[in-house]
């Protein structure tokens, strides 16, 4: 029998073709084995640029070994071969019904990539891995002094091994992380973060083995977990984001609708130069009843230069080890002026290697120090890649004359409009949303609890390069509690962008931000703590101080502004006894109007 009709037997067997309306329809019978051959052969064989994946619903295993592989570059995470589980690439549009059938993946695999294609819709699935790729361990006693913890690691469903004074893990298919690495603690009463536990980076010096599953773990620590804590660990930075559960990229009207990510390597959604996408009842949790603390090893959900609209609606997301979102453009800076049309522009951070910053047709603005305003705005007639780290681009006009070195471009084009509403973001690290974009941004009627800031509004011209000073927001209806409960100060809503060298640190970068009708049961004394914005309307919320943990910052002020412009804090109700209610620099007093509230001073 030659391949061909091996193949024609394997998709017959398995697998029914049908063509419905110009659509191929295949249908994925339910088998026990590894369906990753299955799954990739029925892609690559498709006769249509029309595709719908119709699963019957069950238990399905993806396997590395077979699975289609390609070197993938991955904005956020580690680039290289990755083994892919389902790979879409210039489809028309794609349909994946999964009928509440779970995927469950072993070993470094990436679920999923979309690569331009200009309809996505996916539906009714499950994602998780047999074995998660990570560390767990509760903390059962610390010694400062002698510079150690003692911890009982996590058995059941987890894979680590001790040899030679170390700890590793995952030890899957040969591979396992050089270092426990980033770490976290959690409260095995809530699975929430742990109060006032600050993020662990983990290389100890040794690990010793005592009696009864217990590990002494040696290592000179500022910060050193709580007692009674589970701290989880994911790995070194060089490793720990292998690949999102969902990659789209270049592509628009994408649509994931019930889709849950119970464990992922790195985020659970990220979209790169995407088009119109919409989250719908949706989430990145773990298993009820699982003994697991993280889902996704990295954010819930990200958006790197997209466009359109995006809205998160009826989501709850969980246990990530990074932020429930993050939307943001990027910024380059400029290596070299090769004419007056063309420069050489420099991706900065080590996971924004590979990444288009821009192409044909895309205007770009010119941000030239000191100013940190968007400036001149030109459009790009060439895009020439010369590697991961540098792109030439050659405008239609001729570039500023003051140009310089160093300064920066951002995209003008690729930004979106943002949306999250009825959504609960609760129990994992960081922030719960992370807004970067130029366009109008609205959160309303959202259950936010957050480990940092709940909110953050920070574009960055250093480390990370995100960009999106922000120009309209609205941040209504929501129920904030126990926001900033971690180590570090932090606040509610958090105005602070982080500019490099050069730049003017007092100059206004985001502006037009309304914070109106929204809860707030909160332990600690700041809500908002901003620099550098221009018009916050902060109006018709209810605050309520809780006893749920000691307040870490009690000499904290509850409105800290920094120069700042047009502030406007009225009829808005306290209830608790702080003293201590708004700071404000010289600057940002001139223009501050605090009127019609109950329980709230102003001197």
């Amino acid at each position: 029998m030659n391949s061909k009709l091996l193949i024609l037997f394997f998709l017959t067997l398995f697998c029914t073709v049908v063509e419905v309306n110009a659509t191929e329809i295949i249908h994925i019978k339910h088998s026990k084995d590894d369906i990753t051959t299955r799954v990739r052969e029925a892609i690559q064989n498709a006769k249509d640029k029309d595709i719908k994946l119709v699963f019957e619903k069950g238990i399905y295993k993806f396997l590395p070994e077979y699975a289609f592989s390609k070197f993938s570059f991955i904005t956020n995470h580690g680039n290289g071969y990755k083994y892919v589980g389902f790979r879409f690439e210039n489809f028309n549009s794609v349909e994946v019904e999964g009928n509440g059938s779970e995927f469950i993946f072993h070993g470094r695999m990436a679920p999923f990539q979309f690569e331009n294609c200009n309809k996505i819709d996916v539906k009714n699935v499950v994602i998780d891995w047999d074995i998660p790729f990570t560390f767990e361990a509760e903390v059962l006693s610390v010694n400062k002094e002698e510079k150690w913890f003692d911890v009982k690691p996590i058995i059941d469903g987890h894979s680590w091994s001790f040899k030679d004074n170390e700890i590793s893990f995952p030890n899957i298919d040969g591979f396992s992380f050089r270092e426990l690495g980033h770490a976290h603690c959690f409260d095995p009463k809530t699975k929430s973060t742990f109060y006032g536990a600050y993020g662990q980076h983990l290389t100890p010096k040794k690990v010793e083995k005592l009696e009864n599953g217990i590990y002494r773990i040696h290592q000179s620590m500022r910060h050193y977990p709580p007692k009674g804590s589970v701290i989880a660990a994911k790995g070194g930075n060089e490793f720990n984001r292998y690949a999102p559960a969902f990659q789209t990229q270049e592509s628009k009207n994408v649509t994931y609708d019930n889709i849950i990510v119970h464990h992922a390597l790195g985020m659970a959604f990220l979209f790169e130069r995407t088009e119109d996408i919409k989250i719908l009842n949706s989430g990145t949790y773990t298993r009820e009843g699982s003994n697991r603390y993280i889902s996704s090893t990295a954010d819930a959900t990200h958006f790197a230069n997209c466009k359109g609209d995006i809205l998160v609606e009826n989501c709850r997301f969980e246990g990530m080890l990074d932020d429930g979102t993050n939307v943001h453009g990027t910024y380059v800076t400029v290596d070299a002026i090769l004419d007056e049309y063309t420069v050489r522009i420099k991706l900065q951070h080590f996971e924004q290697l590979g990444f288009k910053f821009a192409d044909v047709g895309d205007e770009v603005w010119f941000i030239q120090k000191p100013s940190p305003e968007r400036g001149e705005v030109n459009e790009v007639v060439k895009a020439k890649f010369i590697n991961e780290k540098y792109t030439e681009l050659t405008f239609k006009n001729k570039l500023p004359k003051t140009l310089s070195k160093d300064d920066i471009l951002e995209n003008k084009t690729w930004n979106p409009t943002y949306t999250i509403r009825n959504c609960r973001i609760t129990k994992h690290r960081a922030r719960n949303l992370m807004i970067k974009t130029p366009k109008k941004i609205v959160i309303e009627n959202n259950i936010l609890s957050s480990e940092m800031s709940s909110i953050g509004l920070r574009g960055e011209t250093f480390f990370w390069y995100e960009s999106g000073a922000v120009n309209e927001v609205i941040i209504r209806n929501n129920h904030f509690i126990n926001c900033a409960h971690g180590g570090a100060e932090h606040a509610v809503l958090w105005v602070s962008p982080r500019l490099g060298k050069g730049f003017d640190k007092t100059e206004i970068y985001d502006r037009n931000i309304i914070f109106e009708d929204n809860i707030i049961e909160t332990f600690q004394n700041r809500i908002v703590w901003a620099d550098r914005l221009e018009g916050l309307v902060f109006k018709g919320n209810t605050i309520k101080q809780v006893d749920a943990f000691k307040s870490k910052f009690p000499n904290a002020h509850m409105f800290d502004f920094k120069n700042c412009k047009d502030v406007v804090i009225e009829n808005n109700v306290y209830k608790g006894d702080i003293k201590k209610f708004v700071k404000a620099d010289e600057s940002s007093k001139k223009s501050l109007k605090i009127k019609r509230n109950k329980g709230i001073k102003f001197k």
